[in-house]
């Protein structure tokens, strides 16, 4: 019976060892793999979502490589390379872009994107672009001035900030133009509107300077452009309240343009209605 019970003992003891190394090692690896999830989560690259209109040159569109390009693509670019960011380019349709901002599918709307009349739901950048609103029309349509525009067929891209000055009844908005318009007509992208004003469907297009200044660079003799609709500024946007990672673009901007990127950005897209005049940041 002694021996049976130091035997027992023995086998006891042997039991707790071996329990409390399991122990040990198993909380050992537990550590482990915390330790090495943190670091990878503090090395990971901050992802830069950027929502864009590919129908919308020069500053987004699908170039004739297949691959995405403009000038705020290309900026947007250079401020991920000097922030060590990852850029992940996102394609959207154009009214649905608050819902994706709001779900985080994207982090910003940079894409030619006017800030006046949008304070109130976005947290913008500071604005590095100057704008206008504009009303472009064929160069033998016999319209040469807004007052023209009477008794016209006016067409502008869906949630733009165009069709916001022509729906704007207060001061500085242009409401009571667009009344005298026979019609006031969307749609999807600018290209499309473009192809009804060449195809005689619409008289007129509003839309901003850029893409006025684009579509003339490419038809010089095709459009001209009408009095300005509306002053305004380009900036990128945020959700609300997300002030850290605009204020970080902004500085990104500004550093770029003074090491001289922004003027060769603005050169190499120049003959697409570019210039570096309208950069205010």
């Amino acid at each position: 019976m002694k021996k049976k019970l130091i035997t027992l003992a023995a086998a006891c003891a042997a039991f707790v060892l071996c329990a409390a190394l399991f122990a040990g090692c198993s909380s050992g690896g537990q550590q482990a793999s915390e330790g090495t999830t943190q670091e990878g989560g503090d090395d990971a690259a901050m992802t830069l979502i950027v929502g864009f209109d590919q129908s919308y040159p020069p500053y987004g569109f699908v170039g004739d490589d297949g691959e995405f390009a403009g000038f705020d693509l290309d900026l947007a670019k250079e401020v991920c390379e000097r922030n060590g960011w990852e850029l992940q380019l996102e394609p959207i349709d154009w009214d649905a872009k608050d819902a994706l901002l709001n779900s985080g599918s994207i982090n910003c709307i940079w894409n030619g994107f006017t800030m006046e009349g949008r304070e109130d739901g976005y947290t913008f950048s500071e604005p590095y672009m100057l704008n206008e609103q504009v009303v472009v029309v064929k160069a033998d349509s016999g319209i040469d001035s807004l007052e023209d525009l009477a008794g016209k067929t006016v067409m502008t891209q869906v949630d733009s900030a165009a069709l916001d000055v022509l729906q704007n009844e207060d001061e500085g908005g242009q409401a009571a133009l667009a009344a005298t318009f026979k019609e006031l007509q969307t749609i999807g992208d600018y290209n499309n509107a473009f192809m009804q004003l060449e195809s005689g469907m619409v008289d007129a297009v509003a839309c901003d300077l850029s893409i006025a200044s684009y579509q003339m660079a490419a038809k010089p003799d095709a459009y001209v452009k009408l009095g300005v609709l509306a002053p305004e500024n380009y900036a990128v946007g945020f959700k609300k309240g997300d002030t850290e990672l605009a204020q970080q673009v902004t500085d990104a901007l500004k550093a770029l343009n003074e090491d001289g990127t922004v003027k060769q950005l603005c050169d190499k897209y120049a003959d697409q209605g570019i210039t570096y005049d309208n950069w205010v940041l």
